[in-house]
């Protein structure tokens, strides 16, 4: 009977001697209490303290990156303490590919957040004269939040911190956002909240068809041992109670990735939000959705997932098509911009569904690579509202006559959102698309129309805000409309590299994410179909 602790890949996890998820996860949270104790007055030393907090957790990411061995054991890194033993639930952290891409991404991104915020908010405009380190707090308190949900092996440790990441989200939201911050705040946290309860009923029946089955030694939230035992025959779900618990797990994820139809929180929260708490939001938050969903509705509930991918897959392609047309009508820049995730976290979905190894690879490095090219359109795009104070894409023209490299930044950015060919975002789009052809041709199809889509978007967006003539208060000097200065370069210049290094040579990402996806996919007896050959054709 499984007590809980083994490997489901079938060897022995690795054990490290020194906590490091544990101190990957803690230094954000306890930076942010750090940053909650600092003196009012201290307002310019929050911000410093919060930059090197998040460079602190970069810089333990990297250990653990650099120590992760792709050929070794699926799961690494491994902590596993004792919890609530009454519960069946224990402290259980350990890494896998997928996981590890989605942790880089985040510590990646932060301190390039923080920068990017450091002017969002000042010490006399609220929260008795400590704004400051209530936006920085909040931060950090959301990476850490968003650490131990993906490197989480206990499914009840999982739901506690996938739940508890609303809170500091909310807040940033409707704290710091705009005119109409109370109710995207608002709307934000209804949405998860319902998706999240009804998650929590299926996590709880888990638990219950676990302690009801001899596999077990009492109910658990073992992942790890629930998926050895499914992979021995030793636990099987009755198959309605199944399909009910499939349907919980995946209505939380899908509605924090989110997926089309449950995405009408996104670009309220995405536009009322500071840029950098969107960026947040969309490129790192909203991935623990996705990353649910091939780390647990997979594994846990393998029939009813190929039952359902039919369904899931049509949502996946209804949504990157209607995210691609919606942004083609939008007047607001930061509106546009939200609506293409949407499309995005599509072509996401699609490649987790149709269960084959190209599509799942494709499918986490586009996390990955959607992470670093929105990231760089959307705050590209906050630098430009920031200096004319307008989201409406009428109220520009003519920027690249006066900003020229706020304007290239903004033309690779762009591009890259289109999956152009040399970019990050292609390879991952490639991939996804290769591997729905496969096996859903007429999806592959339907889906592949979003590149034309895309590029309509993309280049009008463009050629509407950075071409053509001045606006007329720009033309004669009452207004001026600045190149990004120093502080702005810092922040673009390392997202435009990652973009042109993982579009030229993504093959660390690829050898690191390849390896967790056949151990996901033998996991669910998951096989690429074989090739076609035609009839007649010389082989």
């Amino acid at each position: 009977r499984h007590a809980g602790g083994r490997d489901d890949s079938g060897g022995e996890p690795v054990v490290s001697s020194i906590p490091w998820l544990t101190v990957l996860w803690a230094v954000p949270m306890v930076g942010a209490v750090a940053v909650m104790v600092l003196p009012a007055a201290q307002w310019q030393l929050v911000k410093w303290v919060a930059l090197g907090v998040s460079l602190a957790v970069l810089a333990v990411t990297v250990v653990v990156a650099v120590g992760f061995d792709p050929a070794g054991a699926q799961f690494q890194f491994v902590e596993s303490h004792r919890w609530i033993p009454s519960f069946g639930t224990g402290y259980q952290l350990g890494v896998d590919g997928i996981a590890l891409a989605l942790v880089v991404l985040t510590a990646v991104l932060m301190p390039i957040l923080i920068v990017a915020g450091w002017n969002d908010t000042r010490d006399d405009i609220s929260w008795s004269g400590r704004s400051v380190h209530v936006y920085f707090a909040l931060m950090l308190a959301v990476e850490g939040m968003v650490l131990i949900s993906l490197v989480a092996l206990d499914i009840l440790l999982f739901y506690v911190f996938f739940e508890a990441m609303l809170i500091p989200m909310y807040f940033l939201i409707g704290g710091f956002g705009g005119a109409q911050r109370s109710a995207a705040a608002v709307k934000f946290l209804l949405y998860n909240l319902f998706g999240g309860l009804i998650m929590l009923a299926a996590v709880v029946g888990l638990y219950v068809a676990t302690a009801g089955s001899d596999a077990f030694e009492g109910g658990t939230f073992d992942f790890r041992a629930i998926v050895a035992a499914i992979a021995d025959g030793e636990f099987a779900l009755n198959p309605m109670v199944m399909h009910l618990l499939f349907g919980g797990f995946m209505f939380a994820f899908a509605i924090k990735a989110p997926l089309w139809p449950l995405h009408r929180w996104l670009p309220d929260s995405a536009v009322q939000a500071t840029p950098a708490s969107a960026v947040l939001m969309m490129a790192i938050m909203d991935k623990v959705g996705t990353f649910g969903m091939i780390r647990y509705c997979l594994p846990l509930f393998g029939d009813s997932a190929a039952l359902f991918a039919p369904v899931i897959i049509t949502l996946s392609v209804i949504g990157i098509i209607y995210g691609a047309v919606v942004a083609i009508g939008q007047t607001d820049v930061m509106r546009l911009i939200a609506y293409t995730s949407i499309s995005h976290f599509g072509f996401i979905i699609l490649g987790i569904f149709v269960m084959t190894s190209q599509g799942q690879t494709g499918s986490t490095l586009y996390m990955v690579n959607h992470g670093i090219s929105t990231a760089a359109l959307f705050l590209i795009a906050g630098f430009l509202v920031s200096r004319r104070g307008s989201r409406l894409i009428s109220a520009y023209g003519g920027v690249q006559k006066v900003a020229p490299v706020l304007a290239g930044t903004f033309l690779v950015a762009g591009l890259a959102t289109l999956s152009l060919p040399g970019l990050a975002p292609f390879i991952s789009e490639f991939l996804v698309l290769i591997g729905t052809f496969t096996r859903y041709p007429v999806f592959g199809v339907l889906a592949a129309t979003a590149l034309v889509l895309s590029a309509i978007y993309i280049l009008w967006m463009y050629q509407r805000m950075m071409t053509g003539p001045l606006p007329r208060d720009i033309a004669d000097g009452e207004s001026r409309l600045p190149d990004l200065v120093p502080r702005e370069i810092v922040v673009v210049a390392p997202l435009i590299a990652l973009l042109l290094v993982l579009g030229v040579y993504p093959k660390p990402a690829l050898d690191v994410i390849d390896p967790a996806v056949t151990h996901t996919l033998t996991s669910i007896d998951q096989r690429d179909p074989s090739p076609a050959i035609a009839e007649g054709f010389p082989r």
